[in-house]
């Protein structure tokens, strides 16, 4: 038998039946899923220092378990002193099995970790059933070696989902375990 994440046969026998009856889908395959976890970390100082870089890549890449890839910039800003083309960020994607295996992470280690923790907005919604949701310290994971870490740096992680609105959105991600403020459950 091959493996399953947690998560997912969460989803699978759990979500879909409650979201089904919530919305009153006629197939399963209206059901909302999620698509895609994207993360992605802006080194500002990136431009001084090329080794901040490197060490973004490393821990992204650890803390994602999928090897990140540097971002460049598009454009030059001379009051930045940036160059079309320099490194200046960080990111990673995640699909199918390692997204599961991330947000499950996500939920149950890190986000307990963040100080006076006591849910994330439910107002980060795009209007099209995407979440963002922005942390400001990358040491609430737990892959993260304290002593390793150079400084202190924030990301953005959006969840990706094929929900049509923003309640379909919240439903689908709320019955999937995200801690929200002012929880109706």
């Amino acid at each position: 038998m091959s493996y399953s994440p947690r998560l997912k046969k969460k989803y699978r026998e759990e979500v879909v039946p409650a979201l089904m009856e919530e919305f009153q889908y006629q197939s399963i395959m209206q059901v909302p899923r999620l698509e895609k976890i994207c993360l992605n970390q802006g080194v500002g100082d990136a431009t001084q220092d090329k080794k901040l870089v490197d060490n973004a890549i490393e821990e992204m890449s650890m803390i994602a378990g999928q090897r990140a890839v540097p971002t460049r910039a598009k454009k030059s800003v001379s009051n930045f002193k940036l160059r079309e083309g320099m490194t200046i960020g960080v990111r990673v994607t995640l699909r199918n099995e390692r997204m599961y295996e991330f947000m499950d992470r996500l939920v149950t280690v890190a986000l307990p970790r963040v100080r006076d923790f006591r849910g994330i907005n439910d107002k980060s919604f795009d209007g099209r059933g995407n979440y963002s949701l922005g942390i400001t310290e990358q040491i609430i994971f737990p892959e993260i070696d304290l002593d390793k870490v150079s400084g202190i740096t924030g990301m953005d992680i959006t969840f990706v989902t094929t929900a049509k609105t923003d309640a379909e959105a919240l439903s689908l991600l709320k019955r999937m375990g995200m801690p929200f403020k002012n929880q109706t459950n």
